[in-house]
């Protein structure tokens, strides 16, 4: 395990945290799975679990230094909080039980058909109505938001099956979220801003159903120490590199347009795709 790329991309978790409200998610997969390859089939299995510890940690700590006028929001959508936690746990437990193999390439066609959504059918790239007051969509928009009632324009009802696939392939709750909240009206900044606690509400759940799993057989031979199906060393230097940079932004955000907002967004997906290809081949 090179423990210098493992902290070079927490870096790059702690940016795409604030930036896009990832969490680590889907950024840390690849890279875990990549680290512990010695795992062979396993290390899909191993990459969702302990991409599920880093999301906890990341979008915990961004949450937490949230302005409280952005997460106002999220008001009277304890509903969606609660399914997206019985999701997240139902996808981890779920992910213990599937062949790795499926899961990587779901994970990977998964990834692709969200970026290829992005970017042919309208409301993303340029949101129809900014439901905010932020402005036009060529502006950096503004940390705070009136919302809509029942969590930022996300019905309830989609909670359990937007933790469920979340948790399921370790992608994180930003893929799903932030699409939403954006065809909803919401700046860049605020729907990404307001994925880390609809991260957390469905990562805490899912970690702890993976630090409490049975570890697999193949990583005492390949001299991989785990936690349950949790790799810690990986997930400590993620998160190594990724607080003090959540840390520093939430204190002084980049200003960024939001249509580039948005582009950088789906230009990241494409980056983890060819990962994931570049992994396999």
């Amino acid at each position: 395990m090179d423990v210098l790329a493992l902290l070079g991309i927490g870096v790059l978790t702690g940016l795409t945290t604030v930036l896009f409200g990832f969490g680590g998610g889907f950024v840390a997969v690849p890279v875990v799975v990549w680290a512990d390859g010695a795992l062979g089939t396993d290390a899909m299995r191993v990459a969702t679990a302990t991409s599920a510890v880093v999301m906890v940690v990341n979008a915990g700590f961004a949450t937490a230094v949230t302005p409280r006028p952005t997460l106002a929001a999220l008001r009277g959508g304890g509903p969606l909080l609660a399914l997206l936690a019985v999701g997240g746990a139902l996808g981890a437990l779920a992910a213990r039980l599937a062949p790795s193999g499926p899961v990587r390439w779901a994970f990977t066609a998964y990834v692709a058909l969200t970026l290829a959504d992005l970017l042919l059918r309208p409301g993303f790239l340029k949101p129809q109505a900014p439901a905010d007051g932020a402005g036009s969509a060529d502006g950096a928009g503004s940390d705070s938001s009136p919302g809509s009632p029942g969590g930022a324009g996300l019905p309830a009802v989609l909670g359990a099956p937007i933790g469920a696939v979340a948790a399921f392939l370790g992608v994180g709750g930003s893929v799903l979220t932030v699409p939403a909240m954006r065809r909803a009206g919401h700046t860049m900044r605020t729907a990404t801003t307001l994925a880390n606690p609809l991260t957390l509400a469905l990562a805490l759940p899912a970690a702890a159903v993976s630090l409490l799993g049975h570890t697999a057989p193949v990583a005492a031979r390949a001299g991989v120490p785990l936690v349950g199906t949790v790799d810690p060393r990986a997930a400590g230097a993620l998160l190594l590199g990724a607080l003090p940079v959540i840390a520093v932004l939430r204190r002084r955000p980049p200003r960024i347009g939001d249509r580039t907002h948005a582009w950088a967004y789906a230009t990241l997906l494409a980056v983890v795709i060819a990962a994931m290809l570049a992994l396999d081949a």
